[in-house]
């Protein structure tokens, strides 16, 4: 009777049984966790990281308790079959989550027009972003429209890191020291968080490295055929050129 008032034990068997395929905000916190392949193969690292997902976003009140790294070789050998069967069954949703995701996507600038959502708002940024770096990284440009393509790049680059973090971890519970502890320790590990502290390191130096804009690049040109992947997948223009490009 005791272990079925436990409110913890409760709330585990509620995070355990969530439906995570459902949930859309699921596959964009995992697609920005940055861990080794080897570990996102790993069954009880994808429930450590639904666990935490389940505590930020359906009930803050659910403790997760720390990852132990510790772990014998000996049963991670005995249950390798099913660590890899259940880790392929879990992240499967989300690639088969994507036609659903894409067809409301691909639904909505039919009937109404392309509203300002966070994804059309990242994706104008990106654009922006990668128009701007191609002109800094052009060598016929003017030196001082040069520089400036290159600080704005970096700029606006870490403008959309920072709000994809808000968006995604939301801001700290509180100002303080330990509430600002927690808030890092979630978002310390993701690829916005990186980008954006790399972005800030090169707006705040004086030294020009024109190749550091690559990742820049990169991480614009991804964003953007994303976006237009989602959206635009079912117009004739946007067939005809995955056509031509694929052969």
């Amino acid at each position: 009777m005791g272990e079925e008032q436990d409110p913890q034990k409760v709330k585990r068997n509620a995070a355990s049984a969530y439906d995570y395929e459902k949930d859309s905000r699921w596959a964009d916190y995992w697609s920005n966790v940055l861990i080794p392949p080897h570990m996102a193969s790993r069954s009880d690292v994808v429930d450590h990281f639904k666990r935490k997902f389940y505590q930020r976003y359906i009930d803050p009140d659910f403790v997760v308790e720390p990852m132990t790294t510790n772990t014998t070789s000996q049963p991670a050998r005995s249950s390798t079959p099913s660590s890899s069967s259940s880790s392929a069954s879990e992240r499967r949703p989300p690639a088969n989550s994507g036609p659903t995701t894409r067809a409301a996507g691909t639904s909505t600038p039919s009937s109404t027009p392309l509203r300002w959502d966070r994804q059309t708002i990242q994706f104008s940024v990106n654009a922006w972003v990668l128009v701007v770096a191609v002109l800094a990284m052009v060598p016929l440009l003017p030196k001082s429209l040069s520089n400036r393509a290159y600080r704005l790049s970096f700029m606006g680059t870490a403008c959309s890191s920072f709000y994809s973090l808000y968006s995604l971890y939301g801001k700290p519970r509180a100002w303080n020291i330990q509430e600002l502890q927690v808030w890092l320790q979630s978002v310390m590990a993701t690829k916005d968080f990186i980008y954006s502290i790399y972005c800030l390191t090169f707006v705040t130096s004086n030294l020009r490295l024109t190749f550091s804009l690559l990742p820049i690049v990169c991480r614009s040109m991804e964003h953007t055929a994303k976006f237009i992947r989602r959206n635009f997948a079912r117009s004739s223009w946007y067939r005809y050129k995955v056509s031509f490009f694929s052969g």
